[in-house]
């Protein structure tokens, strides 16, 4: 069940076990306002528990992506410096070789 379903049908629940309890009271109605507003006010703290816990568990997914982009350019800093030296190190050979083939046709003039 998704999370808007879900509230729909918590609120849904709220108000039909409100409405069945007004009909069906027992007791004076300034008592039944004060269960009334009493289940009001433990709904709305619920709500605002569960919104504080959907805030911070969205700053903790935050901070772990965060985390993981730092990870990850790190990651591939070191990939392009590696890739940095391997390609010095083929220019070096390289530049050995051609040195080294420009001494020997030197040599056979």
């Amino acid at each position: 069940m998704s999370a808007k379903n879900y509230w729909l049908a918590f609120g849904i629940g709220v108000s039909a076990g409100a409405a069945i309890a007004l009909l069906y009271a027992p007791q004076s109605g300034a008592r039944t306002r004060r269960k009334l507003r009493k289940g009001v006010e433990e709904a709305g703290d619920y709500l605002q528990d569960a919104g504080d816990y959907l805030k911070a568990q969205a700053e903790r997914f935050g901070d772990e992506a965060q985390d993981a982009i730092k990870r990850a350019r790190n990651q591939a800093s070191h990939l392009v410096d590696r890739a940095g030296d391997r390609a010095s190190d083929v220019v070096g050979s390289v530049s050995e070789v051609v040195n080294s083939a420009v001494k020997s046709a030197k040599a056979r003039v």
